[in-house]
């Protein structure tokens, strides 16, 4: 007979239920109905709601960091290498319901603990990209800029082209938003 990984059943059911429901109206009686085991259990492996939430989203941010990677090659030039890892997590972010239910409730409620949580992830993110734009610089494939700063609005483009967007237009296809990413930054960024 399997041992049963009540942990890992436990972040499973809560995954889900702050997918269905957002963070605000999460429950550890939800999540304990969900992984069906006792609520005790729960509290075996986590202090509180906030705590569970917090290993969920290392585990996101992870999963992005690992995906990314997988697709930078350092034999390969940064933007295909941006390109490939843009790719990757525009599939990951559709398929990921937990990162659409925050953004949905930071948008119509602004749960500070959505927003942190989405903060988080944005953080990771801006990491990442600073660490390759420094790398492209240092190999001069891009100009020398501040690599904070360029992380910052590459981010801000892509949540422009793939989320902010689609409230008021058709929503752009991969290929489209990767080529206003080219468009814009190509120009700006290649060597002159």
């Amino acid at each position: 007979m399997a041992v049963v990984d009540r942990r890992k059943l436990v972040i499973e059911a809560a995954e889900k239920s702050f997918a269905l429901f957002g963070y605000k109206a999460t429950t550890m009686d939800q999540v304990a109905r969900i992984a069906n085991v006792a609520k005790g259990t729960i509290y075996t492996f986590f202090t509180n709601k906030e705590e569970l939430f917090d290993e969920i989203l290392r585990s996101i941010i992870a999963d992005m960091k690992r995906i990314s990677e997988q697709e930078v090659h350092e034999d390969k030039p940064f933007f295909e290498n941006l390109y490939q890892s843009m790719d990757a997590l525009l599939v990951y972010r559709r398929e990921q319901e937990l990162l659409i239910k925050l953004f949905q409730e930071v948008r119509d409620f602004g749960t500070p603990q959505a927003r942190e949580g989405l903060e988080k992830v944005e953080n990771a993110i801006l990491d990442y990209l600073e660490r390759q734009i420094s790398r492209a610089v240092e190999r001069g494939e891009i100009r020398s800029f501040d690599p904070k700063v360029i992380s910052f609005i590459l981010m801000k483009l892509y949540v422009a082209l793939t989320s902010d967007w689609n409230k008021l237009h058709e929503p752009l296809n991969e290929a489209q938003i990767k080529e206003f990413v080219k468009m814009f930054l190509t120009g700006g960024l290649s060597p002159e």
